[in-house]
């Protein structure tokens, strides 16, 4: 177990080195959607297609993905449920973005409803993102609003609006609006290993352990990307380029992050409703790829940062894990 007085600057898990770098984050703003059907298979089809191109919002408009999937007792209608998260740079971006995937992969998928997954009302987030204040023109005039009273979590009664949409299996009943929070983006850590099978072990153990926790998403492919960026190219219609200081191939020619032995590497990025959340999420998800990774060839865990010019959120490696080690058996040394 780590000593997380110890002023030494090595920090390993299970012999896997952890670098004394940082995580470099940024302030995004967010939503919480719960989709449900009457079925898991819709609402998992539903959700798929909403979140799908939701990776980055260098090109995609918004970061987005399931955070959670929801038995029929965590719903608002008592059926199979997810919960999505969805990040933006700005609040216009949410207002215009979530509105046409709703519409598009919502809408379209038979028995599915859509509801606001932020908690409080107006009056505890004035600023809204539409779902069915827009999507109800759909009806053609047929449509129905209705107000419902539900209780907050202090035991305030407090009125929400629903829309009820004529469709061809029934209705599509949705929310009016949902709230919409401050949150961050960026979040990140990446995994160095002699063979892409050694990051691949240590990444898919390191979203399966994260893949639980509330308030955070992995949104790229299957939570990772080999792609990294650092910010600005040669190239002046770029903002990013290829982060060349983890790719293996230019370790000749360009400054290398990379040690002679490591022949791959791959990046976790979190988006996040809060930094305790994110912050939890690397905990997690470092520890578990290290004690996975660790016999196949991971080698290191980085982070990827830009001086701290980019964003306000720095997540300290040595502090995440000195932290982590202080209070369980991890495996962690120092």
């Amino acid at each position: 177990m780590a000593d997380p007085t110890a002023t030494s600057k090595s920090l390993s898990i299970a012999g896997v080195s952890i670098k004394d770098t940082f995580a470099e984050a940024f302030d995004m703003k967010a939503t919480r959607l719960i989709v449900t059907a009457d079925d898991r298979r819709w609402c998992d089809e539903s959700a798929r297609a909403m979140c799908g191109f939701g990776t980055s919002v260098i090109a995609c408009g918004l970061e987005i993905a399931v955070e959670q999937t929801l038995s029929p007792e965590q719903t608002p209608d008592g059926r199979p449920g997810v919960a999505i998260l969805a990040f933006g740079m700005s609040g216009k971006d949410l207002e215009k973005q979530i509105p046409r995937r709703a519409g598009q992969c919502v809408l379209t998928c038979p028995t599915t409803a859509l509801y606001g997954g932020i908690p409080g009302g107006r009056e505890v987030h004035p600023k809204r993102v539409p779902i069915g204040k827009s999507l109800r023109y759909f009806g053609d005039g047929n449509q129905i609003s209705k107000q419902i009273q539900h209780l907050d979590a202090d035991g305030r009664s407090r009125p929400v609006r629903y829309w009820r949409i004529p469709v061809m299996d029934g209705e599509f009943v949705c929310q009016h609006d949902v709230g919409r929070v401050d949150a961050i983006g960026g979040g990140n850590f990446i995994l160095v290993g002699r063979t892409m099978q050694s990051v691949t072990i240590a990444s898919r153990a390191a979203i399966d352990a994260m893949r639980e926790l509330p308030g955070i998403i992995t949104p790229f492919p299957g939570g990772t990307t080999r792609s990294g960026s650092k910010v600005g190219s040669k190239y002046a219609a770029l903002f990013a380029s290829t982060n060349d200081s983890f790719c293996p191939t230019l370790r000749e020619v360009t400054p290398s992050e990379l040690p002679s032995e490591a022949n791959a590497a791959i990046e976790v990025v979190i988006d996040g409703l809060s930094f305790d959340e994110i912050a939890e999420s690397m905990r997690v998800g470092i520890t578990a790829a290290c004690e996975a990774g660790a016999s196949e060839g991971l080698l290191s865990v980085s982070a990827g940062n830009y001086g701290g010019k980019l964003g306000r959120h720095h997540f300290k490696l040595h502090e995440l894990l000195a932290d982590a080690s202080s209070d369980s058996d991890s495996g962690a040394e120092r």
